[in-house]
This record gives structure tokens, sequence and C-alpha cells, in this order.
């Protein structure tokens, strides 16, 4: 279980997350929408501990462990993945050494037998394949020279790897075309699973139609005004955000 309990989080003193709670259970996807500006990227950023956010107040759970003392590394050697909206590249680092490095990590700490190279390389190529990546990608530093798309199937490749216990994944159809959208959302859909929670942010619907989540919740200013089924989605491609702005509770 991965639960927020009246999260609280502000950036150089400014108030974002308003006093924030959400329960995911392992096997259930969540949808976060909302508008520009309405703290969906700095949920996520919180969730994986980046220094620049400041908690005043609340927790944030795994398997009942507060993570808001551990630094992001931790996390992510406590099952927490995060897919950026705009994925960094990392000059100098390969995409072999850099997964190699964070699959090893991630193995020692659960306790599992170590992959040799030859394994390692094996495991990689099929899932390079899966996401119409080419092998060469292998021996290309993370992210340098990547297309929008190229970035986006790489954190999902990622994810495939590392097999996380709550996967974060930050407007990841943000400047996808038709073609890499398909493909990222069938990787994300591959990886859905009994022991997995998935919190998917969105601005759009579009991903949705790819993706079905289980609950679909919307954000504005900081705070979870609504949450619904998939069918609160569609109503929010209709009619937008607006009707929801008098759900805000005032501070």
């Amino acid at each position: 279980m991965f639960s927020i309990k009246n999260l609280k989080v502000s950036i150089n003193e400014k108030p974002i997350l308003q006093g924030l709670s959400l329960k995911i259970k392992p096997g259930e996807i969540h949808a976060i929408m909302g508008p520009n500006g309405s703290g969906k990227s700095t949920l996520a950023n919180t969730i994986m501990g980046h220094p620049k956010y400041t908690i005043s107040h609340g927790e944030i759970l795994m398997d009942g462990e507060n993570l808001v003392s551990l630094k992001a590394d931790k996390r992510a050697r406590a099952g927490v993945f995060l897919a950026f909206q705009y994925p960094k590249e990392i000059p100098g680092v390969t995409v072999l050494s850099f997964l190699q490095m964070a699959v090893a990590a991630v193995r020692k700490v659960r306790g599992e037998p170590q992959l040799n190279p030859i394994e390692f390389r094996k495991l990689l190529r099929s899932l390079l394949a899966e996401f119409s990546l080419d092998a060469k990608f292998m021996n290309r530093y993370i992210n340098e020279g990547f297309s929008g798309g190229e970035k986006k199937k790489m954190e999902i490749l990622q994810m495939a790897l590392l097999e996380p216990k709550i996967a974060v994944l930050d407007e990841t159809d943000s400047g996808l075309d038709v073609d890499a959208l398909k493909i990222v959302a069938e990787g994300i859909n591959r990886l859905a699973s009994p022991k997995r929670g998935i919190l998917l942010i969105t601005h759009y619907q579009r991903i949705l139609h790819y993706i079905k989540p289980h609950f679909v919740h919307v954000m504005i200013e900081g705070q979870i005004v609504k949450s619904g089924g998939p069918e609160l989605a569609q109503q929010l491609e209709q009619e937008g955000y607006d009707w929801l702005r008098p759900l805000v509770t005032p501070l």
C-alpha cells in the first residue's frame, strides 16, 4: 500500500500542496488531472524526494514506512519510480552502464542475485526491441540527442528493468506523437501488475484512451477536489476544469 496523508508542500515559502491525501493499492492505476499550475509536478517530485520542495506537514508511506526523511536514492531502493516530464541528459554516461548500475543497486536491496554482464545485455536488448529502439542505444549517452519520444520510451524501459512498487509517471504523454504515445502506453499497460501501483499524472485525456485508470482525481490549487472513475476524465475533456473550481477549500 502506498499512501499520502495530509501533505503540505511549499517552494521558497510559497505553499503549493494544501493538505493532499491519496491511497494507491497494488494493482491500481490512478490518474491525476488538472490545469497548469495546479501542483501535479510538485506532487510527483515531492514523492521522489526532490530537495527543492519543503514538506511542512504530512506523510508519504510505503508499506507503512514514512519516506519523508529519505533521500531520492533510498526512495528508489524502497520501490519508488518517477518518470520525468522532461528527462534530463547525462553526457558521458551510457544507457548500458547507467541501467546496469541502477538494476544492480535495486537487486542488492531486494536480496536478489545479480545479473552477469551477458545476462544483462540480453535482457536490455529484448526490452529495447519491445520499445522499437535500436540496440545501438545501449552505447549512447543517457537522453543525449534523443527525440522526445525516445526519451519517454527510455523512461518506461527503466521502469520495466527496476520493477518498482509504485510508479509515478509525470506527464509521460507530453511531446509524443501518436505512434510514440501508443508504444509508451502499451509499455505502461504491460507493466501494470497486481504487485505495482501506478500514478499517472496528465494534463490531457488522450493517453487515457490507451491506459484505463481505475480512479481519476482532479487537482486544482494543490488540492484534490474530485475523484471518480474513467468517466470523470471524459467529462473533463468535454467540460474543462472551471466547473470544479468552486470545490477548492479556502485556506
